[in-house]
């Protein structure tokens, strides 16, 4: 039984998982969106959302917790000085999730997911 068992496996080892979410945690910060599976577009949202909240608290620990999972400097910088700001006003949903057909190769279900604009 999953009882109290959040979150997808995705069919990965826990490894593989923790690395496919940093690339692509690193790449939606940094083009503002990117186009992946409904499964895992849902799963990077929890993390997407986690690491700007960080990023408008503005402080070193702060960016010391976010430079842990994205190691990209010029990332965590425009996270923390573009990104953050944007947000001040408002408590959560960051990010959206736009379904966008599905896959020519396998028929899996594809998502956009995005941040929003400022607002």
């Amino acid at each position: 039984m999953r009882h109290q068992k959040a979150g997808r496996k995705l069919g990965r080892t826990s490894s593989h998982r923790k690395a496919m979410f940093r690339n692509m945690l690193t790449s939606l910060f940094k083009h503002e969106r990117i186009e992946t599976t409904d499964a895992k577009a849902k799963e990077i949202r929890k993390l997407a959302e986690r690491l700007i909240t960080l990023g408008k608290r503005g402080d070193l620990h702060a960016r010391r917790q976010v430079l842990k999972v994205i190691s990209n400097k010029e990332v965590v910088r425009g996270l923390f000085d573009k990104i953050a700001p944007r947000y001040q006003d408002r408590y959560g949903g960051y990010t959206r999730i736009l379904k966008a057909g599905r896959r020519r190769g396998d028929n899996s279900p594809i998502s956009i997911i995005e941040l929003i604009p400022e607002g």
